[in-house]
């Protein structure tokens, strides 16, 4: 009889190999693990709106990214640096678990979400943030990203303002701005730019 890879004794592998040759245990991630180049190449790499975006390349999780950061930096001049880097790796847990729209997160329930958390959680403490932020913190990123999410939908996901308004349940004034997806290495090489700024 042929064995099994697995035996009852013994979880199945649970870590990821990155490029950077670091193993990222995905159910108890570890910080000392965690390396920016492998967030920047896994975020610029992982579609948002499932790929369902116009343009030749994938709007990608990292210029959403840097989209949010932007945002958040011209609502709040002075935000410290400390809550921009927050900002600039807010979605950084999606390098290993991938970007999945709401209604499938929904359906998977709290599994997948204690899972984003715990990597997030590294990768925060990985680079010098508490690993839950402040409130005041998370609130306002949560804006920011927000907003994001209603440009993306009405530039590039095909969503009419009414429409991202009603789904995304935006009530606020967007600003005035078009969006047009980057090359996934433009995206990368901009989200390592940003990253160096902030992480001093």
């Amino acid at each position: 009889m042929a064995s099994s890879s697995t035996s009852p004794d013994k979880p199945p592998r649970a870590w990821q190999r990155m490029l950077s040759g670091r193993r990222l245990d995905i159910l108890d991630p570890s910080p000392l693990d965690v390396e920016i180049e492998d967030v920047a190449l896994g975020l610029s790499r992982v579609a948002r709106w499932n790929g369902q975006t116009v343009g030749d390349h994938a709007f990608t999780v990292a210029q959403h990214s840097i989209l949010v950061l932007d945002l958040l930096e011209a609502a709040n001049r002075d935000a410290p640096r400390k809550l921009r880097l927050a900002t600039l790796l807010h979605d950084a847990s999606e390098y290993v678990t991938s970007d999945l729209i709401t209604p499938f997160k929904a359906a998977l329930g709290p599994g997948y979400k204690g899972v984003e958390n715990g990597v997030g959680r590294a990768v925060n403490l990985r680079f010098g943030l508490p690993g839950d932020l402040p409130d005041a913190w998370a609130a306002e990123i949560k804006r920011a990203d927000k907003t994001a999410a209603f440009l993306e939908a009405v530039e590039v996901a095909g969503f009419a303002p009414a429409e991202a308004r009603k789904v995304l349940a935006y009530r606020r004034r967007a600003p005035d701005m078009r969006l047009e997806a980057w090359p996934a290495e433009r995206a990368r090489a901009a989200y390592l730019d940003r990253f160096r700024t902030l992480a001093l």
